[in-house]
């Protein structure tokens, strides 16, 4: 049924920026916050951002004042702007959508299909 485009993703030299993109290919009214995580191989899936539909919050503690998490509520869609990237910031980012508790625990959740980031010194 319902799917998550995300865009983005590509090489970028360690230092630098990118944006992520990601939309719902229609509206999910079952859900409060959208967001990312990402997974390097072998790695776990962490959280990287999410926010929710009244705008507050959430990043892991490895991009705290490096990425920003927007979105455009008129379009579904939300972003990571990610700044001062670092190879450990390698990875398959994937979106999320889902009910996000109040201690960020989520349930009906939707994902995309991910989009490498690849960071290079």
């Amino acid at each position: 049924q319902v799917q998550l485009v995300e865009s983005g993703g590509g090489l970028v030299q360690a230092g630098g920026s990118q944006r992520l993109s990601c939309a719902p290919s229609r509206s999910i009214f079952t859900i409060n916050g959208m967001g990312w995580y990402r997974q390097a191989p072998g790695k776990q899936r962490t959280l990287v951002a999410v926010i929710k539909n009244d705008g507050t919050t959430k990043y892991g503690d490895s991009v705290k004042g490096r990425f920003t998490i927007s979105r455009d509520a008129a379009k579904k869609t939300v972003y990571l702007q990610m700044t001062s990237l670092k190879p450990e910031d390698t990875a398959i980012y994937y979106c999320h959508a889902g009910l996000y508790s109040p201690d960020w625990s989520t349930r009906n959740n939707y994902w995309g299909q991910g989009t490498q980031v690849t960071v290079f010194t």
